[in-house]
């Protein structure tokens, strides 16, 4: 198999239903997720074995303890990082996205931390909704729609 090219951020995520569904998703792409702890759930939990159901195995996971850690870590080039929140300047279709991009969502309850955010407001978008009497999408929704516009000109969109 290929290197995994997109990376999934998922910033303290809580549910591990959206977790699996996810990890899952990245399986089908060949994309690597990245957790940042802490999580709301334990890995070994049934809900995220059955939300990616048997496919939670194949899932190229990394894992780290903080946001410092991960930035450490992987060294994630300013233009590579792409922030998903429902304020963002711009939609998601804007973007150019890299093979390399880090396509970042935070936990379901809150977001992502405004600490993170802090500097790099150019660099988050939103995933547009017509209708106010939606607050907001689920996390796995979100960034399922997300992966595949950034990979549409890769799967000959």
């Amino acid at each position: 198999m290929p290197d995994p090219c997109l990376k999934i951020v998922l910033v303290t995520p809580e549910i591990p239903y959206n977790t699996g569904a996810i990890g899952r998703t990245c399986v089908a792409l060949n994309l690597e997720l990245i957790l940042i702890k802490p999580l709301g759930f334990s890995l070994d939990e049934k809900s995220v074995r059955r939300a990616g159901t048997d496919y939670w195995k194949h899932v190229d996971l990394t894992e780290y303890d903080s946001w410092r850690h991960f930035l450490e870590a992987e060294k994630p080039p300013r233009e590579k990082l792409h922030f998903f929140e429902e304020h963002g300047r711009e939609s998601l279709y804007a973007p150019d996205y890299p093979d390399d991009a880090y396509l970042v969502f935070g936990c379901e309850s809150a977001g992502l931390p405004k600490a993170i955010l802090d500097g790099l407001e150019d660099r988050v978008f939103h995933l547009p909704m017509l209708s106010p009497r939606v607050r907001s999408l689920n996390l796995a929704n979100v960034a399922t729609a997300v992966i595949y516009q950034a990979m549409r000109t890769r799967l000959g969109g």
